[in-house]
């Protein structure tokens, strides 16, 4: 009877053993990624084109937290979130400040699978770290000296961006006199408390995107007891019309000048909406494989498999294909089974017609 078990355990473990095999085969190499670690701004075609007008200033605002409420779980502002928006900034001709609550140097949060090119020359770009390694104190920010501000992500915003008096003044004289409000991520945290003159909530009625509740409970299960607050729920209590995309895929929410993403895989397209909205076309930007990946899930999740295997067919883009691995480990974690498949095929085909 054991015999009779163990084979029978033994098949049923098969398809799960190769499949693992499989997916583990599709890992791409990784070894080109130490001399990315070297990447400097000069290397950077896309900041080749910077414009030579100067256009005026934008104050991007990161967390001074560095731990999740009481527990140990460290935090700070998402390095992508505020390497991204920078460039785009800067290339289009504005000058960038970077201020925090308590100013000084902030923590950040670095996530290795995640850092690109652009990232990387922002830790090696000697001006960048010289303004993000000494921010402003938002205390001593005058809002009519920027043309727009921009709220970084990361966790810490949970705690120290929602209450600070400062931070509700920039954003009310800012969205009153028409100047430009973004924020990507859970940096719509800033925005939850704000009260404009007229004594009605800033996010009342507006279209919002921001970090969901989804996203948040799938990371961290006890969120509900880390957070003062989920920020969804509390956007929507606000009175905010919550704008809510894919999980984990790009979603962007324009509001007249209030400009709000839903995750780091929006903050291009959260910046470059921003400078739209300052009344400039922004300057043309090749497209990352990341953000190649980003549409080619979405095209996944709207359309199906054989129509973005027709995309990886036809085109001739490249991609993250590590992203997409990682979205189909998502697909496991959550039994679809079907869809984690479908994007290893993806991979594959990826591979294949390289």
């Amino acid at each position: 009877m054991l015999k009779k078990i163990l084979l029978v355990v033994s098949v049923l473990l098969m398809p799960v053993i190769g499949t693992a095999i499989w997916f583990y085969s599709l890992i791409p190499d990784q070894s080109h990624r130490a001399a990315l670690k070297e990447t400097v701004p000069s290397e950077l075609e896309y900041l080749s084109q910077t414009v030579n007008d100067n256009r005026g200033k934008i104050l991007a605002v990161v967390t001074n937290t560095a731990t999740m409420g009481d527990s140990k779980k460290s935090t700070g502002y998402e390095l992508t979130e505020l390497s991204r928006a920078y460039y785009v900034f800067q290339t289009n001709g504005f000058t960038v400040d970077i201020a925090s609550p308590l100013g000084g140097e902030p923590p950040v949060v670095i996530d290795g699978d995640d850092m690109g090119p652009f990232d990387y020359a922002f830790l090696n770009d000697a001006t960048a770290q010289g303004k993000v390694k000494n921010t402003l104190k938002v205390d001593q920010i005058d809002p009519n000296d920027y043309a727009a501000v921009y709220f970084v992500g990361g966790k810490g915003t949970m705690f120290d961006f929602p209450d600070n008096p400062f931070i509700q003044n920039i954003v009310k004289t800012h969205y009153q006199q028409g100047k430009v409000v973004g924020a990507v991520c859970h940096g719509p945290a800033a925005l939850v408390n704000v009260v404009l003159d007229n004594g009605q909530p800033l996010i009342k009625g507006k279209q919002i995107s921001a970090f969901t509740n989804d996203e948040e409970l799938f990371l961290i299960p006890d969120a509900e007891q880390l957070f003062p607050f989920l920020l969804e729920s509390q956007l929507k209590a606000r009175g905010a019309i919550f704008n809510k995309g894919l999980t984990y895929l790009e979603k962007v929410s324009r509001d007249g000048q209030l400009i709000t993403g839903q995750n780091p895989w929006s903050v291009w397209t959260v910046a470059e909406n921003m400078i739209s909205a300052l009344g400039y076309q922004p300057v043309s930007r090749a497209k990352t494989p990341e953000e190649n990946s980003v549409a080619l899930l979405i095209a996944y999740e709207n359309e199906g498999r054989k129509y973005t295997a027709k995309i990886v067919e036809e085109s001739q883009q490249v991609y993250d294909q590590v992203l997409l691995l990682v979205h189909s480990l998502v697909a496991i974690m959550q039994w679809e089974i079907r869809k984690a498949l479908d994007l290893m095929l993806l991979v594959s085909q990826i591979q294949n017609a390289d």
